[in-house]
């Protein structure tokens, strides 16, 4: 694996979220902070489960695959998420496979070590209890999405999750690599359908490319068309 540890002594070269600087440099928290250059992989499917993540810099691919090979994108992840967090509920092994989808720097916390600064860390507690929330109300609205919508709204909204529309703590996102072919995972359709929609709302104003994707937020429209 493609990777480079560092001691977490250093700590991160800016704040993020729940003051991850704050978080890293307390007394006594066991943890270590590891690069990832694009496309290596953090960890696979099957994999033992012994740590929680998180994600400071970059961007992170969760994907699963069926017995039969296929695979589906079930998340992309920016700075200031969680993941591999399903060790804490008494997963054994790990249900998906992560890629950094660009270089990533990942901080992983052991699982005693997650139990124990959820106890003693508030501002930690919070912010873990938050994003736990948000992923569930998330996983809803994404199987809402998958039964009832078009494959263009599906694309609609989940370029605008992407560009993380509607989180006011955030500034939108320009989208850097994420491929035709990673949004038909995510989405359940083909790539040349994709094609297609990513060519008609860049016509409509609702994209442009400029050294990525960048998202208008009149894309909603096309979420909130009947």
């Amino acid at each position: 694996m493609n990777n480079k540890t560092k001691n977490s002594k250093t700590g991160s070269k800016h704040q993020i979220a729940f003051n991850a600087q704050a978080f890293l440099d307390s007394a006594g928290l066991e943890r270590t902070i590891k690069e990832y250059k694009k496309a290596a992989l953090i960890y696979s499917q099957g994999d033992p489960a012994k740590h929680v993540m998180y994600l400071q810099e970059g961007s992170v691919k969760l994907s699963v695959v069926s017995e039969g090979g296929k695979e589906a994108v079930v998340a992309i992840l920016g700075p200031g998420d969680f993941f591999g967090e399903g060790c804490m509920a008494g997963q054994p092994v790990r249900m998906g496979t992560a890629t950094a989808i660009s270089n990533s720097t990942v901080l992983l916390i052991a699982k005693t070590e997650m139990f124990k600064v959820l106890h003693e860390q508030h501002d930690l507690s919070d912010r873990f209890i938050h994003f736990m929330l948000s992923r569930n109300i998330r996983i809803e609205e994404d199987l809402v999405d998958q039964l009832f919508n078009s494959s263009e709204k599906r694309l609609a909204r989940t370029l605008l999750l992407l560009a993380r529309y509607g989180k006011d703590d955030q500034p939108h996102a320009v989208l850097h690599d994420i491929s035709q072919e990673t949004l038909a995972e995510m989405i359940g359709t083909t790539r040349s359908r994709v094609n297609f929609f990513m060519n008609k709302f860049k016509k409509l104003g609702f994209i442009k490319y400029n050294g990525g994707i960048q998202i208008n937020t009149s894309l909603l429209s096309i979420v909130l068309h009947e």
